[in-house]
């Protein structure tokens, strides 16, 4: 059935003006940014198509390419582009209503969910790091780099340098396990260490190192293998 044939209140633009975008079901939002279907299937069709090929979610829906989206009938070069903006703006928005601004860090939990928008869905290994005052408060946070599917590279000598040249008191690395097991390898482990002996020979501390999954994490100061998203 065409969507010009559905009632008014069934129609995805037409219900989101009357009742708002909360009202609308996640296929019939992307329907909005596929506009069109095909002649056998109408927008809101071709949006469950696409989110059964992510596994029924936003995180996989993220992760697909471009070019496999475009394996869907009906969606093209076009409109797989719009929806992977779409994706990355709402990724954005989740990264720049979390941050943490004045505020003293108490637990590996508060880094979680600062970190968790940046990381959620990756297919690649990053590290970030923060920043942090004696006060504990967070001064500043950037990645220190990304690799590939199993590691990621980190420059003991430039994390040290930045930090200094951020007067930081201490700092926190935090990296993901695209795999989502979070417990540190035996690579994770021998870099802590180091990292940490080369910064007190400038008398900052390594605060915490956090291995960041979508739904869970491990903290080297807390040493928790199984917290959850909760932090409980």
């Amino acid at each position: 059935m065409k969507i010009k044939e559905l009632s008014p209140e069934d129609r995805p633009r037409e219900k989101m003006l009357e009742k708002g975008a909360g009202s609308l079901s996640t296929a019939e939002l992307i329907a909005i940014l596929l506009r069109t279907g095909t002649g056998k299937s109408n927008a809101v069709e071709t949006a469950r198509k696409l989110l059964n090929m992510a596994g029924g979610n936003l995180t996989g829906l993220y992760s697909l390419s471009v070019e496999k989206m475009c394996g869907i009938t009906g969606i093209g070069q076009g409109k797989a582009i719009t929806v992977a903006a779409a994706i990355e703006l709402g990724r954005r928005f989740g990264a720049e209503t979390s941050r943490i601004e004045k505020i003293s860090v108490t637990s590996p939990d508060m880094i979680y969910r600062m970190m968790l928008p940046k990381m959620k869905g990756l297919g690649h290994e990053e590290c970030w790091v923060v920043y942090l005052n004696r006060a504990n408060y967070i001064t500043g946070c950037e990645q220190a780099s990304r690799g590939g599917l199993d590691a990621t590279t980190v420059d003991i000598k430039i994390i040290v340098r930045k930090a200094l040249e951020k007067l930081a008191s201490g700092i926190i690395l935090i990296h993901n396990h695209p795999s989502g097991n979070p417990m540190p390898g035996t690579a994770d482990i021998n870099m802590t260490g180091r990292l940490k002996k080369a910064l007190e020979t400038f008398d900052i501390s390594l605060t915490d190192h956090i291995i960041v999954c979508d739904d869970r994490y491990y903290s080297f100061a807390d040493e928790r293998a199984t917290v959850t998203g909760t932090g409980k």
